[in-house]
Parts: C-alpha cells; sequence; structure tokens
C-alpha cells in the first residue's frame, strides 16, 4: 500500500485448507478465513475503524462461478463497508488500457495462474475463454520455449471465439487491437508475437502487471463521481 508498505498475512495457511496454500488460487478463494483475516488487516490500515461510508471495488476473473463471487461478497461484506461494487477483471483492464470509443474490444489477462481472454462488446462481456495456467506454471517449462507456449495459449482462445463469432466481433476487436495485461504483458517477446501472429497492433497499459487494480480505481473514482451511474455502464473514465 503506498506510504505502508507490504501487509502479509501473519499466519498463512492456518485456515481449512493448511500447509502453504495460498488463500486465493487460481482466481478462487480456498482458504476464506486467511484471506478474511488478511482484508481485515488492509481494511484497518487504509479505511480506520469507521468504514460505514467506504466503498469497495471487487475485481474477479471473467469466468469465476457465483460461488466464488458469492463467498467474496460474504467476505468483504463483514468489513462493515456501506457498499460493495464487484466487475470483472477483463472490465477493470479496459477501463485503464482500452481505447475511448465503444464497440467490441478483446482482452487478454496472463497472470500467474490463470489465462483469460475477453471480448468486450459496448462494455459488456461477450464472450470469454480461461486456461488454468499462468506464468507459475510456465515457470517449468523451459526458458527458451515460454514465449510460444503462453501464446499459443492465448491464440488458441481467440481461435475458438472466432470460430463461434456471428456477428464480426472478433474480427472488429482485432482491429482496434487487444488489450493485454498481467503479468505476462511485461515480457516483449511474448507480446510482439502476439502482435505478429494477430496481424495487429496491441495496447499495453505503463504497467501491464497493475493494469486490473488502476482500472478498478479508476471505476471506483467514477462512481464515487456520480454515485448513481452503474459501473457496468460507464464508459472509459476520461
Amino acid at each position: 500500500m503506498p506510504g505502508r508498505g507490504l501487509l502479509l498475512d501473519a499466519f498463512p495457511g492456518s485456515g481449512s485448507h493448511g500447509g502453504d496454500e495460498r488463500p486465493v488460487r487460481r482466481g478462487r478463494i480456498v482458504d476464506p478465513e486467511s484471506c478474511g483475516r488478511l482484508l481485515g488487516r488492509i481494511a484497518d490500515v487504509a479505511l480506520g475503524p469507521d468504514r460505514s461510508d467506504s466503498v469497495i471495488v471487487l475485481s474477479h476473473p471473467v469466468l469465476a462461478g457465483a460461488e466464488h463471487r458469492t463467498a467474496a461478497r460474504a467476505l468483504l461484506a463483514g468489513l462493515g463497508t456501506s457498499r460493495v461494487l464487484v466487475l470483472s477483471s477483463a472490465r477493470a483492464a479496459a477501463a485503464y488500457a482500452g481505447p475511448r470509443e465503444t464497440g467490441p474490444l478483446l482482452v487478454v489477462d496472463m497472470g500467474a495462474e490463470l489465462t483469460e481472454v475477453t471480448l468486450l462488446v459496448n462494455g459488456l462481456v461477450a464472450d470469454a475463454r480461461q486456461a488454468e495456467s499462468g506464468l507459475d506454471d510456465l515457470d517449468r517449462v523451459d526458458p527458451a520455449k515460454l514465449p510460444a507456449v503462453l501464446v499459443r495459449t492465448v491464440l488458441d482462445m481467440i481461435t475458438s471465439m472466432w470460430r463461434y463469432d456471428r456477428h464480426g466481433a472478433v474480427r472488429g476487436a482485432l482491429r482496434k487491437g487487444p488489450v493485454l495485461a498481467g503479468g505476462g504483458a511485461l515480457r516483449a517477446d511474448v507480446t510482439d508475437r502476439i502482435a505478429r501472429c494477430l496481424g495487429t497492433r496491441v495496447r499495453l497499459a505503463d504497467d501491464p502487471s497493475t493494469t486490473v487494480v488502476r482500472g478498478a480505481g479508476q471505476i471506483l473514482s467514477s462512481v464515487l463521481r456520480h454515485p448513481t451511474v452503474s459501473p457496468e455502464r460507464l464508459g472509459r473514465p476520461r
């Protein structure tokens, strides 16, 4: 946290799953006890004891199931804030790094444990694909082969979307240029290869690894300025 340093769970893995398991794995909460304790510590530092007027944004993987979204909402409700905004990570990434105009947009999020490709049309999810693998898994791959493996995963998902796209949205999104987010987008050998294989430019934020959290922050700022506006209907913040 800015000005506060790094906040760590003092008792990692002490919940029902035990061991060295992180509280969130593959975009899912696997240890609610540890996760809730960590969120509580962050809220104590960032919001203080009185949280009645606080608003929290929850960003989740696009294909996170209702069970996991409900679990996350329950943890945040326990913090005592007045409102929780829930949106997909692709929507947050698009808010920060996407173009200002509306229409179809592809968001490619290459994270540590998940790789996602999402087709947004006018800000709403029209299609999505997810691979339960990421940079952490690719650490076991020959470094020389890593870019090819990651790019192939992304291209396979885009190809699958294209196959089922009956309205030309994927083609339009590719002409516009996909947004690349996550730690994988920090690698020029990955981003250059994606651009070359797709035959289009790609869109990168200044720090792709924080694209989602920065976009969530922008949406939060917009909602605080206009509290009656739904975050799903917001255009790209200006």
